[in-house]
């Protein structure tokens, strides 16, 4: 091989490995990745005040989104990730305004800001523990959350957690970005009481929430209800409509096919209604004729008998008028002859009846005479005559009070006195009889015997009976 190409290929290969060199050490920085490249000095600066010299930053190298190429063994790149990053923070028994323990966790979106002394701060700090940037946060987030809810209360935060988040984040902005960190956002994720004031505080919401609900419920359940209604009159309004042309088109339908149907028989109808028209006169002369024929046969020759039959009752009614009115006349003269005897058959009753008021007179004039004569002999005789009487009815007395032991079939006498009882039983019975006729007639007939008794016993009995009743002979008295 000549020395011609060995040192062509000797060239080629140092080109290739500075190439290659050159490429390895040259970086592109990602989205998300800051470099920081680190190994030229510095500038000096000297304080004014004290003198003192120092060296500043500037000989750190930032890059982002760009490429750099790194010296070999004079630079150095460190690499920081620029990315969010999701940060739970959680804080227990943090006192809120009102004394009361509050557990809180929410979550904060932290990363490293996008400027080189942001940068600079950050590798400062987190660029060989980056993980420490969740720590730093979680420590610096929970005081500023115990410092806000110490300043609000429970129902504060609740009500407004974006204001709330807003503190804290204004609260902890100073000291992230001192870090060269930035809050993004920070969220508030739950709040968590110690017992049950959070559930005691939302009860009263809870129970209006709920009756809103129930009422909601009710008003969508009676929509829904109104509506189904209103969906079913629908329906029923539309199957009757449905139903009426239903019907009405099988109305047409049927009288359609009953009109094809009766179409022939109407045919037959017709023309035997023609048929009947044309017998119809055929017999309307017919009846015409035989009308003539009856004119001319029966009714005529029936006019003229019943015209002579009326000529003849007409002459048999005036010939009976003129006899009733002769036999008018005749009862007429007949009833005069009528009066006259009723007149005198009146004259003979009323000369009967003054006899006979003559003959009661004259009975009436002889009973008067013999009461007279009868009081008169009353009056002669006396006690006598009363007592005459008197023994005459009083057989009769006897009779009537024995009347009622005398319809008595059977009897049988309870007494201690024995059968002796019956004959006092009719003794007193007269007695009592006699007592009746004392109190009805006002005669003391026990008197009337005593009086009897002294008159016999005395100077002139005589002059009080006549001689007839003194010898035992009965007083007689004629009516």
């Amino acid at each position: 091989m000549s020395p011609v190409v060995i040192a062509i290929i000797g060239i080629v290969v140092l080109v290739v490995l500075l190439a290659l060199a050159v490429i390895t050490r040259y970086k592109v920085a990602g989205p998300s990745q800051a470099f920081i490249i680190t190994g030229r000095r510095g500038k000096k600066s000297t304080d004014p005040v004290t003198g003192r010299t120092s060296i500043d930053n500037s000989g750190q190298k930032v890059v982002v989104g760009g490429g750099v190429f790194v010296v070999p063994f004079v630079q150095q790149k460190f690499t920081l990730d620029l990315s969010s990053r999701h940060i739970p923070v959680a804080v227990r028994g943090a006192v809120t305004l009102r004394g009361v323990k509050s557990n809180l966790e929410g979550v904060a979106i932290v990363k490293v800001g996008g400027s080189e002394d942001a940068i600079r701060a950050a590798a400062q700090r987190f660029l060989q523990q980056q993980n420490g940037i969740v720590g730093f946060t979680q420590e610096v987030l929970s005081g500023a959350l115990r410092a806000i809810v110490g300043r609000m209360s429970v129902e504060d935060i609740i009500r407004d957690r974006a204001a709330f988040a807003g503190q804290v984040a204004e609260e902890a902005e100073a000291s992230l970005s001192g870090q060269g960190l930035i809050l993004d956002a920070f969220q508030i994720q739950d709040i968590t009481t110690e017992g049950s004031y959070l559930e005691d505080l939302g009860r009263p919401e809870a129970a209006r929430a709920k009756q809103e609900a129930d009422i909601a419920e009710a008003i969508a359940r009676r929509a829904s209800e109104q509506a189904r209604l209103k969906a079913a009159e629908e329906i029923a309004i539309a199957e009757r409509t449905f139903y009426l042309k239903q019907a009405e088109i099988k109305a047409e339908t049927e009288a359609a096919a009953a009109k094809a149907n009766a179409a022939g028989p109407l045919a037959e109808a017709a023309r035997q209604q023609e048929v009947l028209a044309e017998q119809e006169k055929v017999a309307e002369r017919q009846a015409a004729l035989t009308d003539r024929e009856l004119d001319t046969k029966v009714r005529k020759p029936a006019d003229a008998a019943r015209y002579r039959a009326e000529q003849e009752a007409e002459a048999r009614r005036i010939a009976q008028v003129k006899e009733a009115e002769a036999d008018a006349e005749r009862s007429r003269l007949t009833g005069q002859g009528e009066k006259l005897h009723r007149s005198a058959l009146a004259d003979a009753v009323r000369i009967e009846g003054e006899s006979e008021a003559a003959a009661i007179a004259a009975k009436g004039a002889a009973e008067a005479e013999a009461m007279q004569k009868k009081a008169d002999a009353f009056k002669q005789y006396g006690d006598a005559a009363v007592l005459q009487m008197l023994v005459e009815v009083l057989p009769q007395v006897v009779a009537k009070a024995a009347e009622p032991l005398s319809a008595i079939d059977k009897m049988t006498v309870i007494s201690t006195d024995g059968a002796s009882q019956l004959s006092r039983t009719v003794t007193d019975n007269v007695a009592q009889g006699i007592e009746l006729l004392n109190s009805t007639t006002g005669v003391d007939l026990g008197a009337l015997l005593k009086n009897l008794q002294a008159k016999t016993a005395g100077t002139a009995p005589s002059a009080a009976v006549p001689s007839s009743s003194a010898n035992g002979e009965k007083i007689e008295i004629k009516d």
